[in-house]
């Protein structure tokens, strides 16, 4: 697997990251362990948690396999912070005391003392950005973390939290974002900024939230996410007409390949200028093989300008910035 640069550090990543959002929850802990493995045999090296993932589950699933099962070193762990459950529901909470707080608790349930990436999971209008900057400092100096980011926020926040951070030993290396053939919403703002920034894209959801896979084709499988009572509606908005659209391009682009549509899709995604890692989030081993199956795939030009004229975002481009795919 290729292991690519993020942005303008000398962190580097495999071009595929493991998401672990169902583990603990949907993934048990055998099913977690055979795709750690199956991803590390792989080349990856990129794992993605959170601690609101599974409230901490995720985290401690993820810690036991650190435990004699994966050698810690071949990993690149990403966690993130600033989302909070609270009785009323998950709430944006970047002060201070949250973000340190919560990576000091995804530490212990990780069994380290630091991980490589730790990211603001989500932008919180009541914290003041200066606030964030200085913590995010801090998490570097303190040694928790090598290397910090952000993630699901705007371009003016991150372009804001860049500045200030811009001479400081914690410059925002990644932005962690959605980014598929089903959501190019990003790439108006947001990817232009990183790109101008000298910050690396990881893109989660790189699937379209299942839907890339064609699993949704003609109707809704008991057994998907889109059936689920907590992520139903978390799927259901990119099975409109406009998506439906896309998903039977990729389908085509597939079987003229003789290939999978989740290959097609992740395939277009890893030739994206910026983009470092594509993080997939598999259920089962399964998911996981089929993700890693599209290592090889490098789409045809006028294939790759096709799917991208049939998924362009509304509105346009304000220039088309990302270039050609290797060819």
């Amino acid at each position: 697997m290729e292991q690519r640069v993020v942005g303008h550090s000398g962190l580097r990543v495999s071009e595929l990251g493991l998401g672990t959002m169902t583990w603990g929850r949907d993934t048990d802990a055998l099913d977690a362990a055979d795709q750690l493995r199956d991803f590390v045999d792989a080349g990856g090296t990129l794992v993605d948690t959170a601690a609101s993932y599974g409230g901490g589950d995720a985290e401690r699933v993820l810690g036991s396999l650190l435990d004699g099962q994966v050698d810690r070193a071949e990993l690149v762990l990403c966690t993130k912070a600033g989302l909070v459950r609270t009785r009323d529901g998950a709430r944006a909470d970047t002060s201070r005391r949250s973000l340190l707080d919560g990576l000091d608790a995804s530490l212990a349930r990780l069994g380290t003392d630091h991980v490589d990436l730790f990211l603001v999971h989500t932008p919180d209008s009541s914290t003041p950005p200066a606030e964030v900057a200085d913590t995010l400092q801090q998490v570097v100096a303190s040694g928790r973390a090598r290397y910090v980011g952000l993630s699901n926020h705007p371009a003016w926040a991150s372009s804001y939290l860049a500045g200030a951070l811009a001479r400081t030993q914690a410059p925002v290396t990644a932005l962690q974002l959605e980014y598929s053939l089903v959501q190019r919403g990003v790439e108006h703002e947001a990817l232009p900024a990183a790109r101008a920034l000298g910050q690396g894209v990881l893109a989660w959801s790189p699937l379209g939230r299942g839907v890339l896979t064609g699993k949704y084709r003609g109707a809704v499988p008991s057994d998907s996410r889109a059936a689920s009572p907590h992520l139903g509606a978390f799927v259901s908005q990119y099975l409109d007409a406009r998506a439906t659209g896309v998903v039977e391009a990729v389908a085509t682009a597939a079987a003229g390949l003789g290939r999978e549509p989740l290959e097609v899709a992740l395939a277009w995604l890893l030739a994206r200028a910026g983009v470092a890692s594509a993080i997939v989030g598999a259920r089962t081993p399964g998911q996981l093989q089929a993700s890693l199956a599209a290592l090889d795939l490098v789409l045809p030009a006028e294939l790759y300008d096709a799917l991208d004229d049939v998924s362009a975002p509304e509105g346009g481009y304000p220039e088309r910035w990302d270039g050609a795919p290797p060819l």
